[in-house]
C-alpha cells in the first residue's frame, strides 16, 4: 500500500503531510460503507439544469430594477440610491442568513434547500405583482427582500450539486453549468427590462409595462417551483466518486458544523481565497449595479444599449465560465487558472475604465465583453478551488463563506463607487475597483495549491486499483447496477 501511494504522490513535503495524511485516511477509511465503483446517473443532468433555471429566474430579479434605475426612480418617486438598494438588498440579506442555511443544507440536504429556495423565489415574484402603483414602493421592496432571501438558498449550491451528483472528471464542468444559470439570469435582467419597460412619461402606460414584466416573471417562477417538486432528488443511490463516498461516510458518523467552520477559519489558503474571491466578485456586483448610471451619464437616453452592454458582459462571462470549467476538468491546474483569470480581470477593468468616455458605444461592447469573459468566468473557478482547498468540509459551507465575502465587498464597492461617480466621475469609480483588483491579484499569487479532493481521489483509486467512473449513465431510479463500467 505504501508503495502504491508513493507512486501516486511522489513528492510529499513536510508542509503537505497533514493534508495528505488526512486525504489518505479518507480514501482508505470508508470503503466498507459504499461500493468501490462510483456510478453516474442520467438524472444528474436534469438536476443541474433545473437548478440553473430557477437560479436564472432569481438572478433576473436581482438586476431588473438597477438596469432601468432612472425609470423606477421616476415611477416610485425615489432617489437613485434607493433603487441601488434593490440590488444591494440581495448582498445584505445573504450575510446573516448564509450560516443557518448552510447548517440546514448539511442537516436536511439538497432537496429541502432547493424546495425552499424556489418557493421563496416564486413568492417574492408574486408579491411584486401587487406593487405596480407609484405609492407602493414598500411592497415592491418587500417582494425583492423575499427574492433576496431565496438567493441565500441558491447561490452556494453549484459546487454541492457538482460533488453530490457528478464524477471526479466532470465536477468543474457541472459547477460551471450551475453558475451558468445565474449568469444567464443576470444577462436577461440586463436585456429584457429596458425592452419591456420603455421610458414612458404616461404613468398609466408605464405601470402596464412594469406589470407585464412582474407577472411574466411570477408565472415562470411558479412553473420552476412545480418542476423542482417533481424532479429534484436528494442524491444518487451510489456516490459518483471515491471522494464523495468518503465524505458521505464521515458526515454520517461524526460531522460537526461548528467544527467545520473552525477548521475553515484556520485554513490559510482558503482565507486568502475568501478575500480575493470577494474582491473580484464584489467588483462584478458593483459594475452590474451601477452600469445604467455609468452609461447614461456618458450616453443620455441609451437605457436599451446600457442593457445590451450588460448582456454582452454576462454572455461573454458565461462562455468564460464554461471554458474555464472544462479546462479545470482537463488540466486540474486550479491555482494557475485562477491567477491567469484574475490578472485578465484586472486588465479588462483597466481597459473598460479608460474607454467608457470615448464617445463610441461599440467600443464599450468590445471592452465589456473582454471584462465579462474573465470577471464573470472567475465565479465557478473560485467555487471549485475552494472545494479542493477545504476537502472534506461541506461544499455548501465553503461556497457560502466565499459568497459572504462577495456580498460584503459588493455592498462596500457599490456604495463607494456610486459616491465616487456622483462626486467625481465614472473613471474615478472604476479606478477605485482597479486598485482593489490589483491587491486581489497579488494575494492570489500567495495562495498555496493544496488540492485535497484531487489527492483523495488519487489515493483511493491507487488503494483499490480502481479508476474514475466512465461516462456510462444509469437511470436515476434503477434498482440494479452492473459490477463495472
Amino acid at each position: 500500500m505504501a508503495g502504491i501511494t508513493e507512486k501516486v504522490v511522489p513528492h510529499l513535503t513536510e508542509a503537505d503531510s497533514d493534508s495528505r495524511l488526512e486525504a489518505q485516511k479518507l480514501a482508505n477509511g470508508p470503503r466498507s460503507h459504499s461500493p468501490d465503483t462510483p456510478q453516474l446517473y442520467k438524472r444528474r443532468w436534469a438536476i443541474v439544469f433545473l437548478f440553473s433555471a430557477y437560479s436564472l429566474c432569481n438572478a433576473f430579479q436581482w438586476i431588473q430594477y438597477g438596469i432601468i434605475n432612472n425609470i423606477f426612480m421616476k415611477f416610485y418617486s425615489v432617489e437613485s440610491f434607493t433603487i441601488d438598494w434593490m440590488s444591494m438588498i440581495y448582498m445584505l440579506t445573504y450575510v446573516p442568513l448564509i450560516f443557518p442555511v448552510t447548517w440546514l443544507l448539511d442537516k436536511k440536504g439538497l432537496r429541502v434547500i432547493a424546495l425552499v429556495g424556489s418557493a421563496l423565489n416564486c413568492a417574492g415574484a408574486w408579491i411584486k405583482t401587487a406593487s405596480v402603483r407609484p405609492d407602493l414602493f414598500p411592497v415592491t421592496f418587500c417582494g425583492q427582500f423575499v427574492c433576496a432571501t431565496a438567493q441565500v438558498f441558491i447561490l452556494g449550491m453549484p459546487s454541492r450539486i457538482a460533488s453530490v451528483w457528478f464524477g471526479a472528471h466532470e465536477v468543474s464542468t457541472a459547477c460551471s453549468i450551475g453558475v451558468f444559470g445565474n449568469q444567464l439570469g443576470v444577462a436577461l435582467g440586463f436585456l429584457i427590462p429596458p425592452v419591456l419597460v420603455p421610458n414612458e412619461e404616461d404613468m398609466d402606460k408605464l405601470a402596464q409595462h412594469i406589470s407585464v414584466m412582474f407577472y411574466g416573471t411570477a408565472a415562470i417562477a411558479t412553473l420552476l417551483f412545480i418542476l423542482v417538486i417533481i424532479v429534484f432528488q436528494e442524491k444518487p443511490k451510489v456516490p459518483p466518486s471515491h471522494a464523495q463516498a468518503a465524505i458521505e461516510a464521515i458526515r454520517e458518523n461524526k460531522y460537526s458544523y461548528l467544527q467545520s467552520i473552525l477548521r475553515l477559519i484556520k485554513n490559510r489558503p482558503f482565507i486568502l481565497l475568501i478575500i480575493t474571491y470577494g474582491i473580484n466578485t464584489g467588483s462584478y456586483y458593483a459594475v452590474s449595479t451601477l452600469l445604467n448610471k455609468m452609461v447614461i451619464a456618458q450616453y443620455p437616453d441609451e437605457e436599451v444599449n446600457a442593457g445590451r452592454i450588460g448582456l454582452t458582459i454576462v454572455v461573454s462571462g458565461m462562455a468564460g465560465s464554461l471554458i474555464c470549467g472544462i479546462c479545470l476538468d482537463k488540466t486540474k491546474k486550479y491555482k494557475q487558472t485562477t491567477l491567469i483569470v484574475y490578472v485578465m480581470s484586472l486588465i479588462g477593468m483597466v481597459i473598460y475604465s479608460f474607454t467608457l468616455n470615448l464617445g463610441y458605444l461599440w467600443v464599450l461592447f468590445v471592452t465589456g465583453a473582454a471584462l465579462g469573459f474573465f470577471m464573470t468566468g472567475y465565479l465557478p473557478i473560485g467555487f471549485e478551488f475552494a472545494v479542493e482547498l477545504t476537502y472534506p468540509e461541506s461544499e455548501g459551507t465553503s461556497s457560502g463563506l466565499l459568497n459572504v465575502s462577495a456580498q460584503i465587498f459588493g455592498i462596500l464597492f457599490t456604495i463607494v463607487q456610486g459616491q465616487l461617480i456622483d462626486s467625481f466621475s465614472s473613471l474615478a469609480g472604476n479606478l477605485f475597483l482597479c486598485a482593489f483588483l490589483l491587491i486581489g491579484t497579488i494575494m492570489t499569487g500567495f495562495i498555496k495549491s493544496d488540492l485535497r479532493r484531487q489527492n483523495a481521489n488519487q489515493l483511493s483509486m491507487a488503494a483499490t486499483g480502481g479508476s474514475s467512473p466512465h461516462a456510462t449513465d444509469y437511470g436515476a431510479n434503477a434498482s440494479t447496477f452492473p459490477d463495472s463500467f
